[in-house]
């Protein structure tokens, strides 16, 4: 065991030049540097977890702050300087209970001896103005990305497909304090058990099978370990429970991994029936299969696949098919930090890809079955574009009425997180007419 006490504004300054440098995700380093920090306490392991991910969610802010008191052009600024710079205006702005004395001395501690003159000097720059800042107030794409630190393409998405305004409401929405969504597996326990059991454990808003939490607690990871429940948001959970699957039918889930869409359908067809979960990367479905044991589900069948070549065997066979394609994310930038810096030229590509998918998905449905086509994006080529495509090229599916999280559709629903508290979410449910 390691007994050295850890700093966690070191150990957040460590992760944070690590990820900038190697460009691995900020969950994987999250939690490979927390299984070797052993002896830090709860609340220091909260706070690494909060620097981290706060300093990433909020870089483009950061650096503009930074810009306005750095005598030196953040461009030029080496790694380990600008982290540091980062991590101490992050908490000087956004930590209102740490001291500003903390935030500066302790940050300047993290950085090399060659850089605590200069990251002191802008730091204590910033206290003396009383911590004033100016941002850019336009409703341009590029103005945006600086008030809301995400690329100017994700925001020129967003406004093209909503307008500024509620693009500038979705993206403070992803900057809402993140409560995590379980998914009660009711083939083990009932969802007052569960409530009974976590501490903080509220019910959820949406559906009466997910219950939310504050964090990963002791006991929460326990109950993951015993399969009475896995991590599924709102959002998520809409698009198995649009499908409707029922006991006994046969499903196909054409693009499954990491497999929550097909656990959450096979607990709501009571694990009775078939139910294949195909993707095309086939290291991980070994993860598919190991979360289907753990939570005592048998009727899932795992197969490496690509979505856009069905399987002959099942053609025309299958009750339901769900469709859950990939897409560019802009929906969870709130869990996923790194999304929101991403450029625009592989959203472009996006919409051919899942019209391709969503074709050879439906060859699995049967005369009178249903078809659900889902993403975690909020971009409208991604979503009603790509489905009106198909619906052109596919007369013999028609979109379906349905209502779910207290909101009634024509057959195509967005969850908007500014207005739902979840995920930014699409779900068309569609229907192959039945031949006379």
């Amino acid at each position: 065991m390691n007994n050295k006490i850890i700093s966690p504004r070191r150990c957040a300054h460590a992760s944070l030049t690590k990820i900038e440098r190697c460009g691995r995700y900020s969950n994987l380093e999250i939690d490979a540097s927390l299984k070797n920090a052993d002896t830090m306490s709860p609340a220091d392991r909260g706070l690494y977890t909060r620097l981290v991910y706060g300093v990433i969610e909020r870089r483009l802010t950061l650096d503009h702050i930074i810009s306005q008191y750095s005598s030196k052009s953040v461009d030029t600024l080496d790694l380990e300087t600008l982290c540091g710079l980062r991590l101490g205006v992050y908490q000087l702005v956004y930590m209102d209970r740490i001291p500003d004395f903390a935030a500066v001395s302790e940050t300047v501690d993290t950085v090399p001896s060659r850089s605590r003159g200069f990251v002191n000097a802008v730091l204590r720059s910033f206290l003396r103005s009383g911590k004033s800042f100016t941002l850019p107030m336009g409703d341009t794409p590029e103005e945006m990305a600086v008030r809301y630190s995400a690329s100017a393409d994700i925001c020129r998405i967003l406004a093209d497909s909503y307008g500024s305004g509620t693009a500038e409401r979705i993206l403070d929405a992803f900057f809402a304090p993140e409560r995590i969504c379980l998914r009660i597996n009711t083939l083990k326990c009932s969802v007052d058990e569960a409530l009974s059991v976590l501490s903080h454990a509220e019910a959820g808003r949406h559906f009466p099978d997910i219950i939310t939490v504050p964090s990963l607690s002791d006991e929460v990871r326990d109950g993951l370990e015993k399969g009475l429940w896995f991590v599924q948001d709102e959002a998520s959970r809409a698009a198995s429970a649009v499908l409707g699957a029922m006991v006994g039918e046969r499903i196909a889930d054409v693009c499954a991994a990491p497999g929550g869409k097909s656990f959450s359908v096979a607990i709501d067809m009571e694990d009775r029936g078939e139910l294949f979960s195909f993707d095309l990367h086939g290291n991980k479905l070994s993860l598919i299969k190991k979360t289907a044991e753990r939570l005592g589900i048998g009727c899932i069948s795992v197969a490496e696949r690509d979505a856009r070549v069905p399987d002959e065997a099942l053609i025309g066979s299958c009750d339901r098919v769900l469709c859950d394609a990939p897409c560019s994310g802009i929906g969870v930038l709130g869990k996923k930090p790194e999304i929101r810096y991403k450029a625009a030229e592989g959203a472009e590509r996006l919409p051919a890809i899942q019209y391709d998918v969503l074709c050879g998905a439906c060859a699995y449905v049967k005369d009178g079955g249903t078809l659900v086509y889902s993403t975690c994006t909020l971009n409208r080529a991604e979503n009603e574009d790509v489905v009106a495509r198909f619906l052109d090229s596919h007369s013999d599916f028609t979109l379906v009425p349905f209502t779910a999280a207290g909101q009634s559709c024509d057959g195509m629903l967005t969850f908007m997180p500014h207005i739902t508290g979840t995920d930014g979410f699409f779900v068309a449910k569609m229907k192959r007419s039945a031949k006379l």
